[in-house]
């Protein structure tokens, strides 16, 4: 490989955020890794005090924040409630008035950077007018006080929880609450702490409606144990399986079997975009966006190459390179 610039390299784990940066601002580290460092409002909030010290790269990456709907909820069993949900939210303006725009838009589970990504998928772009009209047409026809009741007097309420203490979820809740009301769709919000959240309310599948976590995707990883029908966590299997949702569609099972054993690249990218057109199609989740890490590197630190994959950024540090040395 290419010779490299620098003789020693010390790479440093730091627990909190507030002594990383402390860290970086007295000089005792350069560089602050994004694959665990600063969280992306904090990162934004640091470019802005210094960033004529320090440059920031931010990469969107593998983690998919969504929302799982428990589709055992009559409401949320119905195709154009799920619809209705996705249409009445302005994904983009929330990446853009949250992140800066640097969390982009999902609308599946596989990412970009993959190599299996389909890109003709169906959208649900931001059309609150559509939203209605699907409201309309899942029978919550009637407004009393803004919010949408069926000819039988039943609220159109729904729930949404998250982790508790995650600064940032918790402001995505509101702003989709905000969004969700002015079509009519009371949402509350109940929260849990992480340990409450995953190991017991999201695992046994007790939210009774949405709830709002991250899925990590690795390459061409198959959504066996989050899609297929009988990866559905039940009393009878132990709570095994990660299909929260309780979706179940044999066509899903029957692609995500295909693909598994199709060793022919072209025809398992013919059949990675069926898979991904009846997911956007189904909606059995409400995509939002990719997250993103942010590297912050002084001036002078040159050659850092974030991939957005899961590999960290130190694989290719014989790249990086001291910038203002006239040698370089």
């Amino acid at each position: 490989g290419k010779e490299p610039v620098f003789e020693r390299i010390v790479v440093k784990t730091i627990e909190k955020t507030a002594a990383l940066e402390a860290n970086l601002l007295s000089g005792s580290i350069d560089y602050i890794a994004g694959e665990a460092g600063l969280t992306l409002d904090q990162a934004l909030g640091f470019e802005k005090r210094h960033g004529d010290t320090f440059d920031v790269i931010y990469k969107p990456g593998l983690i998919y924040e969504h929302i799982e709907f428990n589709l055992d909820n009559p409401i949320l069993a119905d195709i154009k409630m799920r619809r209705a949900l996705l249409h009445a939210i302005d994904r983009k303006a929330i990446s853009d008035r949250l992140f800066a725009g640097n969390q982009p838009v999902a609308h599946g589970a596989v990412n970009p950077l993959d190599w299996a990504y389909h890109d003709k998928l169906p959208l649900y772009p931001y059309d609150p007018s559509r939203a209605k009209e699907l409201l309309d047409e899942a029978g919550w026809m009637e407004v009393k006080n803004g919010i949408r009741h069926r000819p039988d007097g039943t609220k159109l309420s729904l729930e949404i929880m998250t982790t508790a203490g995650n600064r940032i979820r918790e402001l995505v809740e509101q702003v989709l609450q905000d969004y969700w009301k002015q079509v009519g769709i009371q949402v509350t919000i109940r929260n849990e702490p992480a340990r409450v959240f995953f190991g017991e309310t999201v695992q046994k599948r007790k939210f009774p409606a949405m709830a709002m976590f991250a899925w990590l995707s690795a390459p061409e990883s198959l959504p066996k144990t989050t899609l297929y029908s009988t990866s559905i966590p039940t009393e009878e299997n132990n709570w095994s399986g990660q299909n929260v949702t309780g979706y179940s569609n044999p066509e899903m099972d029957a692609l995500i079997d295909a693909i598994e054993v199709e060793l022919d690249k072209e025809k398992r990218r013919a059949l990675w975009a069926k898979q991904q057109t009846l997911y956007a199609t189904d909606l059995p989740v409400l995509p939002l966006y990719f997250r993103s890490d942010a590297y912050i590197l002084p001036k002078w630190l040159k050659g850092v190459r974030p991939t957005g994959h899961k590999y960290s950024s130190t694989y290719w540090i014989e790249q990086w390179r001291d910038g203002s040395s006239a040698s370089q």
